[in-house]
């Protein structure tokens, strides 16, 4: 699927949540599969699903509720979207920076990208928390491709502080504070749908992934196009191919996300009011 964004259609689409929401959000959260339940300690919670936004993309993917979700939490004005987009979904890289842009206009000073990914590394296991200090994507593609939007950014632009430092520091002070097993480590993008093979999952080890996933890299990218400070954070919901003798399934991903969705997403919670 491919649109030809304009500018003003961005700001038509950030506009309609704002006023749902009665001005600007402070903190955007995207959520990964089986991640969906931050919301539940929002207040004042006001729940504006994809289909009804203007100019808006629609999620098809299981465990992806497919809506912006607003609050207060601590008195902190949260945006959170909960179901995101991927191009195995049929989306263009280029179509796929839309949320973000729209989270930017809509006023956010920081962004919590979260996943669910298979872990690479031999040191991880499921339930594992990976705080993303980088990624490798071989796509030959990105979200900036085509005309550059002046308005968001530059058409050449840095990405060597993606995934903030300073956002990864308060991280750390707040892992402190659970029972969570906490990594640092690289973030490896492949296409999907299907799983990857074991030789591949081999190859992702040898070039220094950590884990693997589907999604966050065209998040990361347009955040950092303009100029978006982004926390990234991986959940290991399984091994990757090759590592454990069984079949890989999205059932899997779910059930482990549920084991440890209480003390993530207290975690997440804590993060939100402290950055």
């Amino acid at each position: 699927m491919s649109t030809e964004y304009t500018y003003e259609m961005y700001v038509e689409a950030a506009n309609y949540i704002k006023e749902k929401i009665g001005g600007e959000a402070e903190i955007g959260i995207i959520l990964g599969s089986g991640l969906g339940n931050l919301s539940k300690m929002f207040e004042n919670t006001i729940e504006i699903p994809y289909i009804e936004i203007p100019n808006f993309l629609v999620s098809t993917v299981a465990g992806h509720a497919g809506k912006f979700i607003f609050g207060t939490l601590n008195g902190r004005r949260v945006l959170c979207m909960s179901g995101r987009f991927h191009s195995y979904e049929g989306y263009s890289f280029e179509i796929l920076s839309l949320p973000v842009r729209v989270f930017k206009l809509v006023g956010i000073r920081a962004l919590v990208v979260t996943n669910a990914a298979g872990g690479v590394n031999l040191d991880y296991r499921p339930g594992d928390i990976m705080l993303i200090t980088d990624h490798i994507c071989f796509s030959g593609t990105s979200p900036m491709r085509g005309p550059n939007m002046e308005q968001f950014g530059l058409r050449f632009f840095d990405v060597s502080r993606m995934y903030s430092p300073e956002l990864l520091e308060i991280a750390r002070k707040v892992s402190k504070n659970y029972r969570l097993r906490f990594h640092e480590g690289i973030y490896f993008w492949m296409s999907g749908p299907n799983f990857e093979t074991p030789a591949e999952i081999r190859a992702i080890r040898a070039m220094g992934g950590d884990v693997v996933g589907m999604s966050t890299v065209t998040e990361a990218l347009t955040a950092a196009h303009c100029s978006l400070p982004v926390l990234g954070i991986s959940v290991v919901t399984n091994m990757a191919a090759g590592i454990l003798q069984q079949p890989l399934s999205h059932t899997e991903v779910m059930d482990t996300a549920t084991v440890i969705e209480t003390q993530f997403t207290a975690f997440v919670a804590e993060l939100l009011t402290t950055i």
